[in-house]
């Protein structure tokens, strides 16, 4: 049974070091001790990175039986919602704790009918679960011939630490009353 819980004060530092080993596992299973991907001191999402998505959105931990097994950070406004962090222990990955919390996402959000998300090129297993999992779609390719619009001085910072680009994900839900109009 997977639950999401808001986050709590208490437990923001651990959050943070949680969020951390995730994303680091996944660059090292990628590259290995040659990674240069890294944003600060070895991390591949930094401190002040995952400080200012939970500050600025909506952080819950994924509890799974009782124990923490990851977390998410989303905002929303009206229709649209954005995924700005999700993760999940490497302890327990491939066992649809993602899945399932990405599931408990759209339940509690149910005006949201448009949700974006981002993930570096080199993250395969992220491509595989927001495509072939949860339903969203690749819709743009960050790069250094095109940086995100929204941020356009993301282009050189995206040449340091991302070379290889981004993808934007894009999941548009149509709910039943759409049809019904």
């Amino acid at each position: 049974m997977v639950e999401l819980r808001p986050l709590e004060a208490s437990d923001k530092e651990q959050f943070i070091k949680d969020n951390q080993e995730a994303f680091n596992y996944g660059a090292l299973e990628e590259f290995g001790m040659r990674d240069n991907h890294f944003e600060e001191d070895g991390q591949i999402i930094s401190r002040e990175t995952i400080e200012t998505s939970i500050s600025e959105g909506k952080a819950y931990r994924i509890v799974v039986d009782g124990k923490n097994a990851g977390g998410a950070v989303i905002s929303t406004e009206g229709s649209k919602g954005n995924l700005d962090l999700l993760f999940v222990s490497p302890k327990i990955h491939s066992k649809g704790v993602g899945y399932a919390a990405w599931c408990e996402i759209e339940k509690l959000h149910p005006e949201v009918t448009v949700w974006e998300t981002v993930t570096p090129y080199f993250e395969k297993r992220n491509i595989h679960f927001y495509v072939n999992r949860c339903g969203f779609h690749i819709v743009e390719f960050f790069n250094s011939h095109h940086p995100d619009p929204n941020d356009p001085d993301s282009g050189h910072e995206m040449d340091e630490q991302f070379p290889d680009g981004m993808f934007r994900f894009e999941k548009r839900i149509e709910r039943k009353q759409d049809f019904e109009k």
